[in-house]
C-alpha cells in the first residue's frame, strides 16, 4: 500500500505505474482515493474545529454560571449539544470514508523498481543468468510420478479417495528425500546466519490483507469456515505478520528469518499435462526465509537472497536459471521479484522452484511495522524467498540425479541426510 501523501502530491507517477503494470481499469482509484483522502481530510478540520469551539463555549457556560446567568448559559448549552450531535455525525462520516479510501489504496499497486522490465505477463519474463550446465542424458527420462512409482514411493489414487485432487501420499526412500531436502535446507539458511522459526499454520484476515493482494487472496487461500482464520499459502504470511503493530529498535535490523511450514493453495484455474502429478497441488511443504531490514538495504538482502536459493539447488547437482519478473507479472505489492528455475531434462526446459522479492515498505506500512531510528521512526523493507519446496523441488531433484538403471544418486551434500546412502534403488531391480 502506497503512503497517501506520495499519492496526493505524484498521481500521475502513481497511474504511470498502473499503466506500466497493464492494470489500466484501476486508474480510476486514484482519483477517487485523491477526492476521499480530500474529504477526510475537510472532516478532520471541522472537526477540530467544533471541539475547540466546544471547549471555548464550555468556559463561557462556566463563567456564566458564576455569574448567575443561568438563561444565557442555558442557551450555550443548546449549542454545545447541538455542536456534539455534530461532531457524531462527522465521526461516522470520517470513519466510513477512511473505509472507503482504504479500500482503495490496497488496490493501487506498488511502485515497482526501474529495473523491472516492462512486459504483459510471465511469457515476457527476462532470462538474467544460469548456474550449471543443463545436461539431457542418453536415455528416457520418465515422468515424475513414474520415477516414484519405481521406488513405490507415490499413492495419489489412494489421497484421491481420502481428500480429492491435488493431494498425494509419499511413501519411503522418496518421502525420506522429501523430508531429508527439507532439513538441509533448514541447516542450510541456519549456517548462513538466518534464525530458525515454525509459525502458526493459520492467520488472521488482518494479517493476510496486510501481507497480500484481494487478487492473490481470492485465488490462494483457504478460509476456515465460522471463523476469522485463513490456512496459510506460504509461511511468509505468518513470518512477516509475527510483527504486527510492533515497533521495533533500530538495533534490531535487520531480522533474518528461516521457517518451515506446510502450505496450502486452492491452485484455480486448469493446468497443462505438465503440471499434473505433484507439480500443482493444494498442500505441500515448503522452507522460507523472510528480511525485514533498512530500506537502504533491501536491494542488497534481496541479491543475497534469491543467491542463496541458487547455491542450495547447485548444492544438489541441479542446475537452473533466474529470471527478472516483468512489471506485469509481478503482484501488486512487490517492488521486484526474480524466479529460480531448475532444469527439467526431461521437459529439456526450465521449471520455476522458487521467487524472490521485494516489496519495499508496502507489508509495513499495511501491518503497522515500525522501526525506531536515530532520526525518527520509519517503515522497514520486507523481502522474502524460497529456499526449497518439495515436491516441486523434488521434481527437479529426481530428474537430475536419475541414473540410467533406473536409481537415483544422492549428492554428497544430502548424505548425513540419508543415512549416508550414496543412491537408492527402485524396488523393481
Amino acid at each position: 500500500m502506497l503512503d497517501i501523501k506520495f499519492l496526493r502530491e505524484n498521481p500521475d507517477i502513481v497511474k504511470e505505474n498502473i499503466k506500466k503494470k497493464f492494470q489500466e481499469h484501476k486508474l480510476p482509484l486514484v482519483d477517487e482515493a485523491i477526492e476521499l483522502d480530500k474529504k477526510n481530510r475537510e472532516i478532520k478540520q471541522e472537526v477540530e474545529a467544533l471541539r475547540n469551539q466546544r471547549n471555548t463555549i464550555s468556559k463561557q457556560i462556566g463563567g456564566l454560571m458564576k455569574e448567575g446567568k443561568k438563561d444565557e448559559a442555558e442557551e450555550l448549552k443548546k449549542q454545545v449539544t447541538a455542536n456534539s450531535a455534530r461532531v457524531e455525525e462527522l465521526t461516522e462520516a470520517e470513519r466510513k470514508t477512511e473505509e472507503d479510501l482504504r479500500e482503495r489504496m490496497l488496490k493501487i499497486p506498488n511502485i515497482i523498481d526501474e529495473s523491472v522490465p516492462i512486459g504483459k505477463d510471465d511469457s515476457e519474463n527476462v532470462e538474467v543468468e544460469r548456474y550449471g550446465e543443463p545436461v539431457v542424458p542418453d536415455f528416457e527420462i520418465p515422468y515424475h510420478t513414474e520415477i516414484m512409482e519405481s521406488f513405490n514411493g507415490i499413492d495419489m489414487d489412494a489421497a484421491g479417495d481420502v481428500a480429492g485432487n491435488g493431494f498425494y501420499y509419499l511413501l519411503g526412500d522418496i518421502a525420506r528425500i522429501h523430508s531429508a531436502v527439507l532439513t538441509y535446507a533448514r541447516d542450510f539458511m541456519i549456517d548462513k546466519g538466518f534464525t530458525y522459526c515454525i509459525p502458526p499454520f493459520m492467520i488472521r484476515s488482518s494479517v493476510v490483507t496486510g501481507v497480500m493482494s484481494f487478487e492473490e487472496m481470492d485465488q490462494m487461500m483457504y478460509k476456515i469456515e465460522g471463523e476469522d482464520l485463513y490456512l496459510i499459502g506460504t509461511s511468509e504470511h505468518s513470518m512477516i505478520g509475527r510483527f504486527i503493530n510492533r515497533r521495533l529498535n533500530e538495533a534490531q535490523l535487520p531480522q533474518t528469518l528461516t521457517s518451515y511450514s506446510p502450505c496450502f493453495r486452492k491452485e484455480k484455474g486448469a493446468h497443462g499435462i505438465e503440471e499434473r502429478g505433484v507439480y500443482r497441488i493444494h498442500q505441500f511443504e515448503k522452507q522460507e526465509m523472510i528480511v525485514i531490514c533498512k530500506p537502504e538495504e533491501s536491494m542488497d538482502w534481496y541479491n543475497k537472497m534469491w543467491s542463496y536459493t541458487v547455491e542450495l539447488f547447485r548444492s544438489l547437482d541441479i542446475p537452473v536459471r533466474t529470471l527478472e519478473c516483468c512489471s506485469g507479472d509481478l503482484a501488486d505489492l512487490k517492488v521486484k521479484s526474480v524466479d529460480v528455475e531448475a532444469w527439467s531434462p526431461r521437459q529439456k526446459k526450465y521449471f520455476e522452484v522458487g521467487s524472490c522479492s521485494n516489496l519495499g515498505d508496502a507489508q509495513a506500512r499495511r501491518l503497522q511495522i515500525r522501526v525506531k531510528g536515530e532520526n525518527g521512526n520509519y517503515l522497514p523493507h520486507t523481502l522474502n524467498n524460497t529456499v526449497a519446496a518439495p515436491p516441486r523441488m523434488l521434481i527437479a531433484f529426481l530428474e537430475n540425479n536419475l541414473c540410467k538403471d533406473g536409481s537415483v544418486k544422492i549428492p554428497e551434500a544430502l548424505r548425513p541426510y540419508m543415512g549416508d546412502k550414496e543412491k537408492i534403488i527402485p524396488k523393481e531391480s
